[in-house]
């Protein structure tokens, strides 16, 4: 279990394959481990090592009962490149991880040569407000709802009709999230970073090949807020994958890995 003391921050992480680094970083609550099923088999095959991270505040990394900042997950990525030790790297950045990835191309431009940016977005719109003041509400009582409760309301929020209206495929889906179900307690330092002012003016100065994927059906996320990053990236491309919510990268797996392996093809080496 590769643990870095990064700045003063134990931060664990894990390695598969061979070959120049790509850095993937997680959304609010998410272990590294979320990639291993369907993106670190699709990129080690096209030839890349892939780096997975735990963000402060998913165990094993420290918990940082304290609290943290947006600044302080996009320098953790960037503490996590420079101990590879490689130069600037690929990044893939997903929801909360993909607005850490922007804000570390900000800080630290030199770091990042290509970037993949997931069900992300510049700015705090009325919808994610309302849902992270719900969810920080929920978090000063005890935090936690019963997991059949919880599991479907993930459901609703995080996948698509063509999931939700595929009953074998749905009752999976539900054991699953029953399964894994998440106590907001734990990830209360992450909860609330998203709420972020209009970031998008600033992204103008972000000029290295960017891939912005949004998802069709993602009520977390929606798309027009990740089209309106990619829109203002100088060297952007914006690609939508139909049929699938926030969990895009889960349910259209195929599809997503195919986006992101083509365009690391295109921006070169």
């Amino acid at each position: 279990m590769p643990i870095a003391r990064l700045d003063g921050v134990r931060l664990h992480y894990d390695t598969y394959g061979a070959g120049e680094p790509v850095v993937m970083v997680t959304g609010t609550g998410a272990p590294g481990r979320m990639w291993r099923t369907h993106q670190v088999p699709a990129l080690t095959a096209a030839g890349h090592r892939i780096v997975t991270l735990d963000n402060r505040g998913i165990p094993p990394s420290d918990p940082c009962a304290d609290g943290f900042t947006l600044a302080d997950m996009a320098a953790d990525v960037a503490a996590l490149i420079e101990s590879l030790g490689e130069g600037a790297c690929r990044v893939v950045g997903y929801s909360l991880g993909a607005i850490a990835v922007q804000e570390l191309r900000l800080a630290r431009p030199e770091l990042v040569r290509a970037a993949v940016l997931m069900a992300t977005s510049g700015r705090t719109d009325a919808l994610t407000a309302a849902m992270t003041a719900a969810d920080l509400e929920l978090v000063e009582g005890d935090g936690k709802l019963p997991p059949r409760f919880a599991a479907y309301v993930r459901a609703l929020q995080n996948l698509s009709p063509r999931t939700l209206n595929d009953e074998e495929r749905l009752r999976d889906w539900l054991a699953v999230f029953e399964m894994t179900a998440v106590d907001r307690s734990e990830i209360r330092g992450q909860l609330g970073l998203q709420l972020i002012p209009d970031r998008l003016a600033a992204y103008r100065l972000i000029d290295v090949p960017c891939l912005v994927i949004g998802f069709q059906d993602d009520l977390v996320v929606r798309p027009h807020l990740s089209r309106e990053v990619a829109d203002a990236l100088p060297n952007s491309t914006y690609a939508e994958i139909a049929g699938c919510g926030h969990y895009g990268y889960l349910e259209r797996p195929a599809a997503v890995n195919a986006a992101i392996t083509d365009f690391f093809a295109a921006a070169g080496p």
